[in-house]
């Protein structure tokens, strides 16, 4: 009984840790090769496997022939994906005779697809979780193993949330491992009339719309704070990055404020929205420059 982890980030570690933790015999891990010049938050699943003398793979496009064929070799009972970049096609899924499982940090059938921390955010979305599922050719439509969930505060940040679904993964891995390596854990369909779907995100998405209510202003600000690129909107000062927040429903300020419209309040610094005000909690701007009293922000004018 042998498997293939194929992980990247501080979730590809942890299930790494899991298997190996349980004594699973780990044929080989394919991951990506760690960018010195990326923000690492995360660890690295090429030094933890190579420290455990686990065979590692370096490759940006596991699907290539020559990594099917490496895969067939090694003839795996079972494939792990654990928040690797690529989607696994066909020709690896036919490969392991229990089948491809991977782990997606979102309640599935809801946020399938890339970026599911920072769009469940984006959304106003008070519960997570992490979902173990069998790979099909359909991104994260297969049947679900089992699923772990978490509560999302308020003012969590993607962070917060990301690192909420670390025992979240462990959980949900650990309880069902043995019915994974065995063939015998649950196939529970999803209900594709449920499900949910969204894209990449570039750091032009957090470009701040003031037109919008403020709630859902402060909803993208905690989807893509550091170590995400950020909120930003612009100024007659330049950009301005705005990393937290807290919404202010203040109607009689909020109703002849423009959005847009940067006002002081007894030390705190309010815009304008679409819908209450917004406080800048955290914010930089370029060297030299600052925030007045009346400056419109974005694509305002007056």
């Amino acid at each position: 009984m042998s498997v293939v982890a194929l992980a990247y980030h501080e979730i590809g570690c942890l299930g790494l840790r899991v298997l190996i933790e349980r004594g699973v015999d780990v044929a080989a891990v394919f991951t990506y090769e760690d960018n010195p010049g990326e923000n690492c938050w995360f660890g690295s699943v090429a030094e933890l496997a190579r420290s455990k003398g686990i065979q590692t793979h370096i490759t940006e496009d596991i699907n290539a022939p020559e990594w099917v064929a490496r895969l067939r070799s090694i003839a795996p009972d079972v494939v792990f994906s654990f928040y690797y970049r690529h989607i696994i096609k066909p020709p690896i899924i036919g490969i392991p005779r229990f089948g491809c499982v991977n782990a997606h940090g979102s309640l599935l059938p809801k946020y399938r697809g890339r970026c599911p921390v920072n769009w469940q955010l984006v959304h106003g979305e008070t519960e997570s979780g992490m979902t173990l599922h069998y790979i099909v050719p359909r991104a994260d439509a297969g049947d679900i193993i089992a699923q772990e969930r978490v509560r999302i505060g308020p003012d969590d940040t993607a962070i917060i949330l990301y690192y909420k679904l670390l025992p979240a993964l462990e959980k949900a891995l650990s309880g069902s491992l043995d019915g994974i390596l065995n063939g015998t854990a649950p196939r529970i369909k999803q209900d594709d009339s449920l499900a949910t779907k969204f894209g990449g995100r570039r750091p032009e998405d957090g470009r701040i719309d003031w037109s919008r209510p403020a709630r859902e202003i402060h909803n993208l600000v905690r989807a893509v704070a550091p170590p995400w690129p950020g909120a930003f909107t612009e100024s007659e000062a330049g950009r301005v990055m705005v990393y937290f927040s807290t919404p202010r429903d203040s109607r009689a300020q909020s109703g002849a404020l423009r959005p847009g419209k940067v006002v002081f309040d007894e030390g705190r610094i309010l815009v304008g929205t679409g819908d209450g005000l917004l406080e800048l909690i955290a914010y930089s701007l370029p060297p030299g420059s600052c925030l007045k009293e009346g400056m419109m922000l974005g694509n305002q004018r007056g």
